[in-house]
């Protein structure tokens, strides 16, 4: 029992945090550039963590029986999901590169203030970690969910320094306008689709 209920909450984060969302998108972006990447992967795993912990203890719940703040992370969430695709896409039409030696260099306080944003203004976040999560780490046994939690952490963490470090693979392929502008062309389309079903939700 114990195991199953570790893998289950490995999965379930497994399952949502692998989709493209801004938040993959802007530590796959650090790590070809390779500015900040174990900054960046740390503030990715502390607020996962922190948020997944939160939305068991019960703040899952909590949203899903307050209408008002359903509606605001559904409409919140679909608005900058929105925002986050015509920039990709925008971004895609423009002659940008990804090579990391060309790529503008950001200083540690901006690396930090982006990461913070695309994590903690996208209502999306909010709704895969805290709610969904939340919800079903929360219909566990008391006793069993500190096991959910950890094999949600697991997954967070493996996900995240394996794309942060794992980046630099895809470098090569990176130097080419066109593989950047592919890549932004898809992360604006998924970021579109998303938006629509969230608000569908």
């Amino acid at each position: 029992m114990s195991a199953s209920v570790y893998f289950q909450g490995l999965g379930l984060c497994a399952s949502l945090i692998m989709a493209i969302g801004a938040q993959n998108a802007h530590v796959l972006r650090m790590g070809l550039a390779r500015q900040h990447v174990p900054l960046t992967i740390a503030i990715c795993i502390v607020l996962d963590c922190v948020l997944i912990a939160l939305g068991v203890a019960g703040m899952g719940k909590l949203i899903e029986d307050t209408p008002l703040l359903l509606g605001l992370a559904r409409w919140g969430g679909a608005a900058f999901l929105l925002w986050y695709g015509l920039r990709a896409w925008r971004s895609a039409l423009s002659s940008q590169s990804m090579q990391h030696g060309l790529a503008p260099a950001i200083d540690r306080r901006t690396a930090i203030l982006s990461v913070l944003s695309l994590s903690l203004l996208n209502p999306h976040v909010y709704l895969d970690t805290v709610l969904l999560v939340g919800s079903i780490g929360g219909q566990q046994a008391p006793e069993a969910r500190p096991l959910f939690i950890l094999g949600a952490w697991t997954a967070s963490i493996l996900w995240f320094v394996s794309l942060g470090f794992g980046a630099r693979l895809l470098a090569p392929l990176f130097m080419q306008p066109l593989a950047w502008r592919i890549l932004d062309g898809l992360i604006g389309a998924v970021m579109l689709a998303i938006a629509v079903a969230l608000l569908n939700y």
